[in-house]
């Protein structure tokens, strides 16, 4: 089994990425799902943010207020900390379970918006970086996402810099370009992880 590291800033297209790999056979374990999952209504996780946060971060139906509870986390770094100290766990746990399901000849792609920040590439056999400018991640954030500029620029100051995440990639996406531009690309990596799956 290869064990993969995608990662890639807010706004560079990851989920793309990892959606074309899964499309042509590779086992995703997606932490962005994984750590929505780990604070659904009922859950221990939710249970421990409410209690760190506040019931102001729930929604009339129980469920966690994503947006107000960005608000708080992304304009204080001590805020943000306190989240991750709860969810990182939970995300770790769940994601190991899932690996544990995958095949010996398997090319298994850990979906990790936070992979360099959190000093994760080590546990991985190779990092693929999605790249993008920071111009066209800002300009996706607003123009596709609606997120207000000022929230989109404390989003990516939260992340690691474009620097930090090539220091780590093995292989590197760039999808500054358009849609179309991304495909062959990805196609491209999928077969040299199928290589290497098969060469381990």
């Amino acid at each position: 089994m290869l064990k993969v590291g995608l990662t890639g800033g807010i706004g560079a297209g990851k989920s793309e990425v990892s959606r074309l790999l899964a499309s042509y056979g590779a086992v995703l374990v997606d932490a962005d799902l994984i750590a929505r999952e780990v604070v659904a209504p009922g859950t221990p996780g939710l249970a421990r943010v409410v209690a760190e946060f506040g019931p102001e971060v729930l929604l009339p139906d129980g469920a966690l207020d994503r947006p107000k509870l960005g608000s708080i986390v992304f304009a204080d770094p001590a805020r943000l900390a306190a989240l991750n100290a709860i969810v990182h766990p939970l995300v770790r746990d769940r994601s190991a379970e899932l690996e544990r399901r995958a095949g010996p000849g398997d090319v298994l792609v850990n979906d990790v918006p936070l992979l360099a920040e959190n000093g994760l590439a080590k546990v991985f056999d190779l990092v693929v970086v999605v790249d993008v400018a920071e111009g066209t991640r800002l300009d996706r954030l607003v123009r596709l996402r609606g997120m207000p500029e000022k929230e989109a620029r404390a989003r990516m100051a939260a992340q690691s810099s474009r620097e930090d995440r090539l220091a780590i990639a093995d292989l590197v996406i760039d999808n500054d370009g358009p849609l179309e531009a991304l495909e062959p690309q990805v196609r491209e990596v999928w077969a040299e992880l199928r290589r290497r799956a098969q060469r381990s």
